[in-house]
């Protein structure tokens, strides 16, 4: 993972943001152990779906939980893919035990 500082990328109140291999840090935000395990699942997740897929889905399941919830915050943190993520950004020996397409599972429910 490379990590690159950036002062306009990621939009508005987001942190970082994983593209494929390249960690995105908003200049001046802290780069905690807790942010690293969260983007590194992510990135678990684009090579388990070949990235496209997952950028794909990722949208997708966005415009769904938008139009679900009607609030851009609400749908951001129920797409499957963060709910993966935020439930285990704190368990740094997460990687190791995580099964492939472990994201699956926080289809079904919702957080509100």
């Amino acid at each position: 993972m490379k990590i690159i500082r950036c002062s306009w990328f990621p939009p508005k109140e987001y942190t970082a943001i994983m593209l494929v291999w390249w960690l995105i840090v908003k200049d001046g935000a802290t780069i905690t152990s807790r942010l690293i395990n969260h983007e590194e699942i992510h990135c678990n997740q684009q090579k388990e779906m070949l990235i496209l897929f997952f950028f794909l889905w990722y949208g997708l399941e966005f415009l769904f939980r938008l139009a679900q919830y009607r609030n851009w915050d609400k749908a951001y943190r129920n797409i499957s893919f963060e709910r993966e993520a935020y439930a285990n950004q704190y368990n740094i020996a997460y990687l190791n035990s995580r099964k492939r397409f472990a994201w699956f599972k926080y289809l079904k429910t919702t957080i509100v």
